[in-house]
């Protein structure tokens, strides 16, 4: 859900082996148009406390709510409650010098099919992120430009991550996406970390760095801190390594003009009586009938329950009967990546204007992957970068003055002077967000797929569970939240529908 990228093409000449390292996804804090947030608290009533209902939704982002439009189509007498004062979960679009920026998730590529119906259907246009030009490595704190698809490796690392392509898309085709714990070898690779493999079979300081770049930019987090089967896991989610981490044909290929929060935004108007903000729920308790929630704006009863939510959030409710014990322990061992989001606008593209596409990646400093984040009129230039990984866990501690310097030090290394000017600045520490906890998405460590994998998915008693770490097609990622949000909604409604005729 906010970007990802570097790429490696099948076989390819050597020039092609190793793909754009793009930046990764998405979310600072600048103004925020409460015109663009008050019309479902304020314009509507919001769902009284003790109304009759078929189900409650916990979480309005694009998850929660589409499920909760989907039951409601189908004739479900639905609540969301939501602990933020906005829906949009970990997409969020704010005004900056003139112009609407994605301090959350903010790209849309091909196969990724149910957002762009999605946005299309509520009217909201897209367009290519801008990339060309020249893009630049900073590793070792040396810097250096490229123009081609590959960044200035060795040919030893070329050839490494040559044959690292062939063998991951071997081991892609053996994991089913719903169920990558029953793999042939889920317990051989779930046994160790990413970093371990790494070290194990790839020698050359270029490759491994590649290996770093990825994790940090796609996962936001380190090599070590996640299975093997997690990563190939997520691979296969996202139709490959190549599509994950490209603009053109990739999961960065396009951005939402006005931003990727107004998706959820307008889902949230249509059901705007039904959507309750700043009601963050505290304990659920289950019973024959149904389930009580307790939420800061009251309690509220209904037969079934959809958690909505990150994995690691649902597991901060108190559950009056505790969960079955794979899904607590699941909740305890699936934190969310680390990252913060950066947004510089300028008065002009200089960097466009000396030939650079506004890309860079490194591995020291503030920065780990840096975009062109220029509306997309032309009017409002911008970059956009990120702290991945241990680098946002580093610097989530300093202050914002003392990172937005250093940010603004970067740009100028990697782009001249005229970068320590912007007319507009914003971060956004999404490590810091309570109800996010982290970004992109929930990751997991040695032994924790095979062990708990299952119980992603599976309901307990009568709560059911959404959100895109429970996606089996783009998890982690804006269509992965849609599409979970559609399967918990088919199978809340059809248990409503079979316990109706048991009455």
């Amino acid at each position: 859900m906010l970007t990802r990228g570097v790429s490696m093409a099948p076989r390819r000449s050597t020039q092609e082996v190793v793909s754009r390292i793009f930046p990764l996804y998405d979310q600072a804090q600048p103004t925020h148009d409460p015109a663009r947030r008050t019309t479902v608290q304020k314009d509507h009533p919001n769902p009284t406390a003790g109304e009759p209902l078929d189900v409650v939704v916990v979480g309005a982002g694009l998850a929660g709510l589409c499920a909760a439009r989907t039951l409601v189509e189908r004739g479900a007498r639905v609540a969301v409650l939501e602990a933020r004062d906005r829906v949009g979960g970990r997409t969020l679009s704010s005004e900056l010098g003139g112009a609407m920026i994605d301090l959350g998730g903010q790209w849309i590529g091909p196969t990724q099919h149910r957002l762009a119906a999605l946005a299309a259907e509520l009217g909201v246009e897209t367009f290519p992120q801008f990339h060309a030009g020249r893009k630049l490595l900073s590793w070792g704190g040396r810097l250096s430009d490229y123009r081609d698809a590959l960044p200035p490796l060795s040919l030893l690392a070329q050839a490494e991550l040559f044959l690292t392509d062939r063998r991951w898309k071997k081991f892609l085709a053996e994991i089913p996406p719903e169920a990558p714990w029953q793999a042939p070898r889920a317990l051989e690779w779930d046994g160790m970390t990413l970093e371990t493999w790494k070290r194990r079979h790839l020698r050359s300081a270029g490759a491994r760095l590649f290996v770093d770049v990825v994790t940090r930019a796609v996962l936001t987090c380190e090599p070590r801190d996640v299975s093997l089967l997690y990563f190939l896991s997520y691979l296969r989610w996202g139709h490959g390594l190549e599509r994950l981490i490209s603009i053109p044909d990739g999961a960065q290929q396009d951005r939402f003009v006005g931003g990727a929060q107004q998706i959820s935004e307008r889902l949230a108007e249509r059901l705007a009586p039904r959507v309750m903000l700043q009601a963050p729920v505290r304990a659920i308790e289950q019973h024959s009938e149904g389930v009580t929630i307790r939420a800061d704006t009251g309690t509220y009863r209904a037969p079934l329950v959809i958690l909505a939510i990150p994995p690691v959030l649902a597991g901060r409710i108190d559950y009056a009967a505790p969960l079955p014990v794979k899904r607590d322990q699941l909740t305890a061992r699936m934190p969310m990546g680390s990252v913060i989001k950066y947004v510089a606008v300028y008065e002009r593209a200089f960097w466009r204007e000396a030939g650079f596409s506004g890309e860079a990646i490194s591995d020291t400093g503030i920065t780990v992957t840096t975009f062109d984040d220029t509306s997309h009129d032309g009017r409002h230039p911008a970059l956009v970068t990120f702290s991945d990984g241990q680098v946002a866990r580093d610097w989530s501690g300093h202050t914002a003055d003392e990172r937005r310097e250093a940010v603004l030090a970067e740009f100028v290394r990697f782009f001249g002077l005229e970068a320590a000017q912007p007319i507009a600045f914003a971060e956004k520490d999404w490590t810091a967000d309570p109800w996010s906890r982290g970004c992109y998405v929930g990751v997991t460590g040695p032994g924790t797929l095979t062990a708990f994998g299952e119980a992603l998915r599976e309901p307990c008693g009568r709560i059911h569970f959404a959100g895109t770490e429970t996606a089996t097609e783009w998890m982690g990622y804006l269509d992965g939240a849609i599409q979970s949000g559609h399967r918990a909604a088919d199978e809340v409604h059809g248990r409503l529908r079979s316990e109706a005729r048991g009455r």
